[in-house]
Parts: structure tokens; sequence; C-alpha cells
């Protein structure tokens, strides 16, 4: 039996060395190249969150969370997680220079699970969003952020899937949502999702626990828009009807009798009171199937469409009521 040894010529030893740079291959000098520029850019967010208590007798321990953020701009402007940076006593700002803040909070919005907060600081390095809309499935998605306190880890991997959607801490679903298997843990929450250019097409939110390669962000696009509302507005609006509801399905009976286009709808649970809500017309056992010429299928199509631009607009509503099709009328109001 011969050994490994004895198949190695001497050639082998006396062949010329070679740098690691021109060992790298295509991908490798990506990765490299945006964690190198991204790695000025992302920040470490760590917050004392206030526990509820549990009675009056028991005091409230404050708990210690982490995340990531990243710069938008020289003024010190940065994005986070609303979930990171939410029902906090105290945030600490850390960044890849070891300096330290204590941030302001421009605005946050959990239906969007996104926060833009604001630091006084000097020499900052912004990163620039790019568009998610023009990304493919499989291409490079790079992650950097701060999992279990490890500053600054980068993880790559691809695009897995575009335009899930994902629940936010309020109920409502989150659209546009991008799928990727680069690896994310707890910390990584608020922290980029890069393309092989460094722009940012997705802000990571969430991971499925004791999955392999599940891993969720939210799409630039979306980030771009709700960010500005923040940065100019304070929060973002929404359209808000005044009714508690669930999806239901459609009897065959019921949709061939109306001629429906839809195969489910909203069930009205109950009816409240808002604030520039007038929904009289509107009755618990209704079933909403249509607003203003678009289809109804389901609660999360219900809250897509209610955007800022119907507060206070009066609406059109295509509802079954004892099973027949008619249109009703009511004005929204603004979700506080």
């Amino acid at each position: 039996m011969k050994f490994i040894a004895d198949y190695i010529t001497r050639d082998t030893f006396n062949a010329p060395e070679k740098k690691d740079s021109e060992l790298l291959d295509a991908y490798s000098k990506t990765i490299v190249d945006v964690a190198n520029r991204a790695s000025r850019s992302v920040v470490q967010v760590r917050v004392i969150k206030s526990r509820k208590r549990a009675s009056e007798r028991e005091s409230a321990q404050p708990a210690e969370a982490g995340g990531s953020g990243f710069i938008i701009s020289t003024d010190g402007l940065m994005v986070t997680n609303h979930h990171v940076a939410s029902n906090s006593e105290r945030i600490t700002i850390s960044l890849p220079d070891g300096q330290s803040f204590q941030p302001d909070i421009i605005g946050l919005d959990p239906y969007s699970d996104l926060a833009v907060l604001k630091v006084d600081g000097t020499g900052l390095r912004p990163i620039s969003f790019g568009d998610s809309e023009s990304l493919q499935v499989g291409q490079i998605a790079i992650a950097v952020g701060n999992p279990f306190g490890f500053n600054h880890t980068v993880t790559a991997g691809v695009i897995s899937a575009l335009g899930r959607t994902l629940r936010s801490e309020t109920g409502r679903m989150i659209s546009n949502i991008i799928q990727t298997d680069a690896a994310l843990n707890p910390g990584n929450s608020g922290g980029p999702l890069l393309n092989s250019h460094g722009n940012v097409i997705g802000v990571n939110t969430a991971i499925i626990p004791n999955a392999q390669g599940l891993c969720f962000a939210i799409s630039s696009n979306m980030a771009r828009y709700v960010i500005g509302k923040i940065i100019l507005e304070g929060r973002v609006k929404r359209a808000f009807l005044g009714v508690g509801g669930q999806t239901v399905n459609l009897s065959e009976r019921i949709i061939s009798y109306n001629r429906l286009d839809v195969r489910s709808g909203v069930y009205v649970i109950e009816r409240e009171k808002g604030v520039g809500v007038f929904n009289q017309d509107l009755y618990p056992k209704d079933i909403i199937v249509g607003l203003n010429d678009h289809p109804v299928r389901s609660v999360d199509d219900l809250h897509r469409l209610l955007d800022d631009s119907l507060i206070d607009k009066v609406i059109t509503l295509k509802i079954l009521r004892e099973n027949r099709l008619m249109e009703i009328k009511v004005i929204a109001g603004e979700l506080k």
C-alpha cells in the first residue's frame, strides 16, 4: 500500500506561490468587496426593553435585546426593525469605528416592522438602496449584521423567492417580502440584505425557528416608501374601515348565483366606531367581496387596499348580505 505522499511529485513543491487575492474566484471577490464596503455602514443596536408587570407586586425587570441597523444619510439617519427599537427604555447605537450614541427615534411603523433612528455623529458612511423590483430568483444575496452580538458577521446565499407575505406584530400582512437562504440569526434583524453591487435590496426581519435557509427581508422599495413617509410626516398613514373580520370561503351555489369572480371574502364579525369613519350601512355577518372595483378575497386583500389615498374618501363596497350581492357606501377614517 502506497502512501499518499508517493503520488505527490517534486514539481508540486516547486510550484510558484500565488497570492490569496489571485486565487479568489469572481464569487468570492464579490462577497469580499460588498462586505468591505457595507461594514462601514452597518451598526449594532443594543436595546434595554421594558417588561410588562405580571402583577402589581412584581417589579418589571428590563430585558436586554440586540439587533442591527444601517446608515442611510451622512447626517445620521439609520434604519432598523420596529420590533428591535420599540418598547425600549434605552437604545445604544455602536458604529463601526467604535463610537456609541443614544439615538433619537424619528418614527416607528409596526405595520411594516421598520423604524428610523438618528444619531449626531461625524464621518458617517451611508449605504444606498437598490431596486427590489429588478430582483430575480437565484441572484446573490449578502447579509451583514450582528447575530448573537457577533459584530459585522457576513453571510451569503441567493434570493430564494419573491413576493412572499409575512405577518407583522399587528396582525397585518407585509407584502412583497424577499425570501433568502443567506443565513440569519437573532441579532441580524434590521440589518441590510445586499446585492452584488453592495446596494440594499431588503431589510432583514425574520427567520422561521428550527428551519434551514428560510429567512425573510422587507423589500427595499417598500422600505424606501415607509422610510420616506416617516422622515417627512413622522408616520405612515393608512385607511381604516372600523370592522373586525375573518376570511371565509364561499359556497359554489353563492358564487354561481351572484356571478362572483372571487371564491372567498371577508366575513364581518364586529363593527367599531372610529374618528372619521362612516360604516353604519355595514353589518355583522356581511361578507365583503369587493372594494372600488377591486376584488377582496381575504383580510389581507382588504388591508392592502386600504392605503392613505382612501382616508376620508367615500368607498364602494361589494358585499353579500343574506347571500345576495349588493353595494353600499362607507367612508374610511385613518388608522391610528
